[in-house]
């Protein structure tokens, strides 16, 4: 395990080590993040999003850009993310701008996905009152019949979002709640890192 971590100099190349390592030890979804934005009313909005993709730009994840969190992302293009990694006792956030990602993009991931999953982002009108659980089987019987014969499109509100982080933090526990931080920061998106030790 990548214990001696605070000498590193790029925030995604330790980002990388850490991720596969959680890949190889967490028992369920080490790809899963705590995603937080907010609303118009500037009120923080929290929940658990699953990272589809990441690279020097970025942590992608994809959603309906009509659910709560396509709207407030929408309205407030910034974002903070936290992957929490019990099993190595880790944790790893980002915060920065958010931006969609390019149309060819969400497709190339749309037909990746399986495809009742397809079928699922046509029929679930992601964050609205639901009047039954009949009324979504109903929505979903309707567009696998729709979509019985194909490919099934991308629905034109689906799409991903690109984190390009100002702020990358690298926590790991030690003894006595005498932990590790690292924190990584830099003045924009497209700036030089500038790294410094936090204090527990």
């Amino acid at each position: 395990m990548t214990n001696d971590f605070t000498d590193a100099s790029e925030p995604f190349l330790l980002f990388r080590a850490w991720f596969e390592e959680a890949q190889a030890s967490e028992p369920n979804d080490p790809n899963a993040m705590a995603l937080a934005t907010v609303d118009p009313q500037g009120l923080p909005d929290v929940r658990m999003v699953l990272m589809k993709g990441f690279d020097e730009e970025g942590v992608v994840f994809y959603t309906n850009t009509e659910s709560a969190k396509g709207r407030e992302l929408a309205a407030t293009p910034k974002a903070a993310v936290v992957f929490h990694w019990k099993s190595l006792r880790r944790q790893v956030r980002f915060r920065g701008p958010v931006e969609q990602v390019s149309a060819e993009e969400a497709d190339a991931y749309f037909q990746s996905r399986p495809r009742d999953s397809r079928i699922g982002a046509w029929a679930s009108q992601q964050s609205r009152p639901l009047e039954s659980r009949f009324a979504l089987e109903k929505a979903v019987a309707g567009y696998a019949t729709q979509y019985a014969i194909g490919e099934v499109p991308r629905p034109p509100y689906w799409t991903g979002f690109r984190i390009r982080p100002t702020a990358i933090e690298f926590w790991q526990d030690r003894p006595f709640r005498l932990h590790d931080r690292v924190q990584f920061s830099r003045p924009s998106p497209d700036g030089s890192w500038t790294k410094a030790r936090l204090y527990p």
